[in-house]
Formats: C-alpha cells, sequence, structure tokens
C-alpha cells in the first residue's frame, strides 16, 4: 500500500504503436490506450463515471453484494454464540433491521455528499483527510481482501464437502482450492470488465436459485408440522456472546451500503438510492429468516453447530442424490461474491486516488480498460489472508473493522448538522436513527472487545497501521522526502508489467 502519494513524478503513459505520431501529446496516448478494445466492449469509457443506473439495477448491486456467504456460513456462527433456534432467529432479524438504519442514515449522506467512494468521502468531508485514510486504510487492508477470503474458503468448503461426507476438508486442500479461485477470478478481471460483469450476473442468479430451493422445501416440511427445533432452550444470558452473534449475523448483511459507492453511476439518485436500499434490506432480511427457519425445520442444533456446510447437510436429509446441486449453487453463489469484491473494489481505489491517498499505480487501467493493478492488490492481500484458515476469526476481525468504520460514518450525519447547516439535504432523516446505530455500533464494537481479546487486538494493530504510514507518506510535515523516484519507478513497472495508463477523469 506504499505509494505516491503525495507529490511522485508523472507517471509512463504507454505507447501502444511504435510510429512517429505516437509521440504526439499524452492525452493522445491515454485516449488511445482507453479505446484499443479488442473484445469490443465500449471504446468510448475515458475514465469518466456516467449514470446510467435504474433503480431495478441499485435493486441488484446491492441484493448481489449482500447475498454471497454469509447466509451459509452464519447460522452456525449465530446459533454457537447465542445457545437456542429462537434466540438466532431474533439476532437475524434484528441484524436486517440494524442494517436498515444505518442504510437509512446512508440515504441522506448519499443524497447530501455525491461522490464515489461512500463513507470515505464522507468522513473526508467531515473529519478530513487524517481519518478518512484510516477509513480507506481500513476497507483496502482489512474488509475488502478479508471478506474476499471468506468467501472463498466458504466456496472451497461447499466444492470439497461432497468428497468428503463424513468429515471437514483438509484444510490445506481448502485453502489451495481457494487461492484457485481467487486468481482464476483475479484473471478474468483483469482480462475483460465485460466477462466479470457476465460471472457477476449468472452466478446471482445461480444464487438466488440455491435460496428458493432452501426456503420452498423449509415452507414444505412446516406444512407438515416439523416445528420440534424451534423454541428458546438454551439461550445464553452471556452479553458478550449475545454481541458475538451480531458479528456473525451482521457479517451476512455486509454489502448494504456498496450502491453508495458508485453513487455517481446511478440515475436520480434522490428518488432512486432510498428506493432502492429499502426494498433491498427488506427483500434480503425475509429471505435471510425464511431460510434459517427452513435450515430449523429440518436440522437440530446440534446438527447445524457440527456442520461445515449447513445447506449441504440440510439437502442431504431432504434430497437424497438430488443432494449434489445445493453444494453446486452455493459455490456458485460463493464463486460468483468472490468476482463482486474484486469488481466493485476499484471505484474505492479511484476516490482515495482522487485525494491523492492512494497509489497512483492503483488508478491505472489497462488497453482492455480494465483496473488490473487495483484487482491485482486485492487479490494479493486476499491470498495473505488465506493463511488463516478459521472462517469465524476472520469473520470477527472484519466485523471489527467493519462496523467501527461504519459507525464513524454515520456519525457524519449529526456532526455535519452542526457544522454544515445550510448542505442541501434532499433527504433528511430524523437524528432519533443515527444516534440508536451510534449506540449500538458502539456496544457491538466494545462488547466482543471483551469477549475475544485476541482477535480484536490484532484488528486493532491492523488499523494503527493507518498512522505511522499517513505520517511517514502523506502528510506534509512528516513526509519522508526521496521516495518519488522509488514510487515512480514502482508505478512504472506495475504500468508496462499490465500495460496500464491512468484514465481521463472529468
Amino acid at each position: 500500500m506504499v505509494g505516491k502519494i503525495g507529490s511522485a513524478a508523472p507517471s509512463v503513459r504507454l505507447h501502444i504503436r511504435r510510429s512517429p505520431k505516437s509521440k504526439s501529446t499524452e492525452d493522445d496516448c491515454e485516449s488511445e490506450a482507453l479505446k484499443s478494445d479488442p473484445d469490443g466492449e465500449d471504446s468510448k469509457n475515458d475514465g469518466a463515471l456516467e449514470a446510467k443506473m435504474s433503480l431495478l439495477n441499485g435493486i441488484t448491486v446491492i441484493v448481489g453484494s449482500i447475498i454471497g456467504s454469509g447466509i451459509f456460513v452464519s447460522p452456525t456462527g449465530v446459533l454457537k454464540y447465542t445457545g437456542s433456534v429462537n434466540a438466532s432467529l431474533v439476532v437475524w432479524v434484528a441484524s436486517g433491521i440494524f442494517s436498515m438504519i444505518g442504510a437509512y442514515c446512508y440515504a441522506e449522506l448519499g443524497c447530501m455528499i455525491r461522490r464515489s467512494g461512500a463513507d470515505y468521502a464522507y468522513i473526508m468531508e467531515t473529519f478530513g483527510p487524517f481519518a478518512a485514510f484510516i477509513r480507506l486504510w481500513i476497507e483496502c487492508l482489512i474488509v475488502r481482501p478479508c471478506s474476499q477470503a471468506i468467501v472463498a474458503l466458504t466456496f472451497s468448503v461447499y466444492v470439497l464437502k461432497p468428497i468428503f461426507p463424513e468429515c471437514d476438508p483438509p484444510e490445506d486442500a481448502t485453502r489451495l482450492l481457494a487461492a484457485c479461485c481467487i486468481l482464476l477470478l483475479t484473471f478474468v478481471n483483469c482480462w475483460s470488465v465485460r466477462a466479470a460483469t457476465r460471472v457477476q450476473d449468472w452466478f446471482t442468479y445461480a444464487k438466488l436459485l440455491a435460496l428458493f430451493v432452501i426456503i420452498a422445501a423449509g415452507a414444505y416440511q412446516l406444512c407438515q408440522g416439523k416445528v420440534e427445533h424451534f423454541s428458546f432452550e438454551g439461550t445464553t444470558n452471556d452479553v458478550t456472546s449475545i454481541a458475538l452473534s451480531f458479528y456473525s449475523g451482521l457479517f451476512a448483511y455486509n454489502g448494504w451500503n456498496y450502491l453508495n459507492f458508485i453513487i455517481e453511476e446511478l440515475k436520480d439518485p434522490v428518488r432512486n438510492l432510498p428506493r432502492a436500499i429499502a426494498i433491498s434490506c427488506t427483500l434480503v432480511t425475509l429471505v435471510y429468516t425464511f431460510t434459517n427457519i427452513a435450515f430449523y425445520t429440518t436440522l437440530s442444533p446440534t446438527e447445524v453447530l457440527g456442520s461445515a456446510a449447513v445447506a449441504v447437510t440440510f439437502a442431504e436429509r431432504l434430497f437424497g442424490w438430488f443432494a449434489l446441486i445445493i453444494p453446486l449453487f452455493v459455490a456458485a453463489s460463493t464463486f460468483g461474491a468472490v468476482n463482486g469484491v474484486l469488481l466493485t473494489s476499484s471505484r474505492l481505489f479511484y476516490a482515495g486516488a482522487a485525494q491523492g491517498q492512494m497509489p497512483e499505480m492503483l488508478t491505472m487501467v489497462t488497453t482492455r480498460a480494465t483496473p488490473a493493478p487495483a484487482v491485482l492488490a486485492v487479490a494479493l492481500l486476499s491470498l495473505l489472508y488465506l493463511t488463516v484458515s478459521d472462517i469465524y476469526a476472520l469473520i470477527n476481525y472484519v466485523g471489527f473493522a467493519t462496523w467501527l468504520s461504519i459507525g464513524a460514518s454515520v456519525l457524519c450525519l449529526p456532526v455535519l448538522r452542526y457544522t454544515q447547516p445550510n448542505l442541501e439535504r434532499p433527504i433528511k432523516v430524523n437524528l432519533f436513527f443515527p444516534v440508536i446505530y451510534i449506540i449500538c455500533t458502539i456496544l457491538v464494537v466494545a462488547v466482543p472487545a471483551v469477549a475475544s481479546p485476541a482477535e480484536t487486538g490484532i484488528g486493532c494493530l491492523m488499523i494503527l497501521t493507518a498512522v505511522p504510514v499517513y505520517l511517514l507518506l502523506l502528510h506534509p510535515r512528516t513526509r519522508i522526502r526521496g521516495l518519488a523516484s522509488l514510487t515512480t519507478c514502482a508505478t512504472h513497472l506495475i504500468q508496462k508489467l499490465t500495460l496500464a495508463v491512468r484514465p481521463k477523469m472529468k
């Protein structure tokens, strides 16, 4: 994550053709590189963001971002920390309501500050560059790559589970397959944006079909009177355990703020952003709740806790030989979710680079109009997180960092009401909602810190690494001098390896 960050020399402008005309101007070279598109993709792309997304597109972005591995991994984690089926269902519904409140607050922020980057842009506007960089660091160093590692590991577990029906798949095999998944999708995202979006579309359909099959089977079981597992028996009274259950539940809802990251590409955001958020969050909450109810119509709490792949165990009990389709659909769902992280992360890199807080090389696009350097950065960090094979430890890392930073973003809302009361606010949220959200976020972040001090300590250390990086590379008074030549050489090397140039900005 080292880069310009500051005042590096201009980047190399790659010349695609060796001819006298190729030496005209740097802008001509940039334009020519961006227009080079062997796959027939949009040749008019000049790096500027255009509002082309409809309300339906916004809904699919949020739903597709939220529904990934969480619903197939988190039921075990939520039940483990709550102790009973009914209490776990309460946590699932409460997590959905909590996410809706946060999304409602983000609707005001998104319509007030209409810049890509979402909470990074809000914190930059409210608290300045230092706090914004910490948010950027958390997202780029922890949340995005760690989430991708979790989803890739889930993909591996569901692919390998039919091969190891009586035991958990070997950890080394799981990690190796997860690495192959990340590398394959990294190649796809570096090769063609169109190919990456097609992967996202088709695998989103697969995940919805898998959930529909599970919910339909659960509805049939309910009609047969299979309700013996639904009770509050065994519910824990430990506040820290309940807070940890919310980590697993909220991880499954992670992604409700992703539409704010691409707000500049949404048509009529004042009208469509709050509608997309309301429809999507309600839909996902219902789907998640009904999916969990379906699991418990067939599986006992002991079976859920003992299963590394809850949906596979559920299918084996109900579908017989036809059960093979469920791990295939779940694997497809998680495969598409890994692709989604790679596909959307570049927007945050662009937003950070526009403020001079990201390495210049990560803003480059290739001659095929793909953000290959940014994709490669996310992929390499994700591979590092694969050294930790404990999915629930990774969820705790992500939960602590994610909800700490999102809570800081929601805090921007009341602060801006006080410091900048004249800002245009097409949507004005009652301050009761951000206050409640901030209080709940403090509890969700602070209580598990007592219960899991090791994971929390590691998460804090990773966040605090942003401070020396900012002071040494960004702050004008303490920045190390003489790094310009080094960062420029690194930028030139990445440009040559990926045939990338800086896109034009509006």
